[in-house]
């Protein structure tokens, strides 16, 4: 007798009535799905796991606690059969037999008359994968080649180009501290269906590396400009590459928010009717002294942590920053761009009545393979960084929280 492979097909359920025969864990796995999928889902089972219930409570399901009985599936679009019971499994798959309803029997796959695929989702696409050898079906490789695929379509490594539904626009990518593998999810995508790439120095060059050929990238530090012209010319640049009708992703260190110009882009963006896609990042401020052992809170040490920019010294009149308040404040202060001002900041905080003896932490790097950690104080902290010849970027963690971890150990992951 041949062995026919199933024929896969979407089944379009909302609003139409879907049997649910057993509340027990099977359930609880598969009714999400059918949830999502808008289908009126009738319950019957005579108990149910915490969660089914909870979807009955919220009325997302119709609950009748019973034994299956003979008709349950007479106005059924589709069928799942788990009840712990195979004699009333077996009568129910016959019921759906006789009234030509799909059902999946969770007890027996080769008696019923449709199979689940393992599913995963992404940016809009279902991915739905069937074993075709119904003698050879191994259900964790399936559901190993539905991660694989759905993880491709995640991180762009799989890549799957838009031809009708693809807008022209800007997306506004925060690509993390620096190591290529903490950029978001999201964010690896679009970059890898990205028409054109202009990217900050501090963003995950790493990643540039694996675009396509036909994928122009813009150093946004060669483009072109007089000084006071920078972030103009920037922002000139993506309204110019999205009208042309190509799809941009504008790739910036940390988070774009963070000290890094993003709304300003996307007011450049929003004043030129350009559409734009904002895809947060892992801000440098948290997850360098992170990957370096410090916590930047913890339990009877910090209860806050401010973060400042340091990229003009405490006595500047352009400076927005009240350093004899941050003086005051028993937290953790973490500087970005500060480098070069630490000495000055140093002092500033001392002489507002910040200890002297305040442990100071420099992350160079951080992230990355090159990640350095310079330990000094308040009151060493700038011969410190003269000696150790410490340079951008980095990020400065002032307040007990670096003595806290264990210096051992610490560094980026591998």
């Amino acid at each position: 007798m041949a062995v026919h492979p199933a024929y896969p097909v979407g089944l379009r359920l909302a609003g139409r009535r879907v049997a649910v025969l057993g509340g027990g864990q099977v359930a609880q796995r598969r009714l999400p799905a059918l949830v999502a999928a808008g289908a009126r889902i009738h319950l019957v089972s005579p108990d149910a796991t915490p969660s089914v219930e909870a979807m009955a409570d919220a009325g997302e399901i119709t609950w009748v606690r019973r034994r299956y009985e003979d008709g349950d599936l007479a106005d059924a679009w589709y069928a799942l059969i788990a009840t712990s019971d195979p004699v009333a499994n077996a009568a129910a798959s016959a019921e759906a037999e006789r009234h030509r309803v799909w059902c999946v029997r969770a007890d027996d796959a080769d008696a019923a008359t449709a199979w689940t695929p393992a599913t995963g989702h992404s940016a809009g696409v279902t991915v739905a994968v069937l074993t075709t050898d119904a003698r050879g079906r191994d259900p964790r490789h399936t559901a190993a080649i539905r991660d694989a695929v759905v993880e491709g379509l995640r991180d762009g490594t799989l890549v799957a180009p838009h031809h009708r539904t693809r807008t022209p626009g800007v997306a506004l990518v925060g690509g993390g501290p620096g190591d290529p593998d903490l950029i978001t999810v999201r964010g690896r995508r679009l970059l890898a269906e990205a028409d054109v790439v202009v990217a900050d120095r501090l963003g995950p060059r790493d990643l540039l590396a694996e675009l396509p050929p036909h994928v122009e990238v813009i150093d946004a530090a060669k483009i072109p400009y007089g000084r006071a012209m920078a972030q103009e010319a920037i922002n000139q640049a993506l309204v110019d590459h999205a009208r042309q009708g190509k799809s941009v992703v504008r790739l910036k260190g940390g988070d774009p928010f963070v000290f890094g110009r993003g709304m300003e882009e996307v007011q450049a963006l929003a004043e030129a009717g350009i559409p734009c896609t904002v895809v947060p990042g892992i801000s440098s401020s948290i997850s360098v002294p992170g990957v370096a052992g410090i916590p930047v809170t913890h339990r009877g040490v910090a209860h806050e942590f401010t973060v400042v920019s340091g990229h003009v010294a405490p006595d500047d009149e352009r400076s927005l920053v009240d350093w004899a308040a941050l003086a005051r404040l028993t937290g953790t202060l973490v500087v970005l761009m500060g480098v070069d001002k630490i000495g000055q900041i140093a002092r500033t905080l001392v002489a507002h009545g910040k200890s002297p003896d305040t442990p100071v932490a420099l992350v160079q790097e951080g992230t990355t393979a090159a990640q350095r950690r310079v330990d000094a104080t308040l009151a060493t902290v700038a011969e410190t960084v003269r000696a150790q010849d410490v340079r951008p970027p980095a990020v400065v963690v002032i307040g007990e929280v670096v003595t806290v971890g264990p210096r051992s150990g610490a560094g980026p992951a591998r």
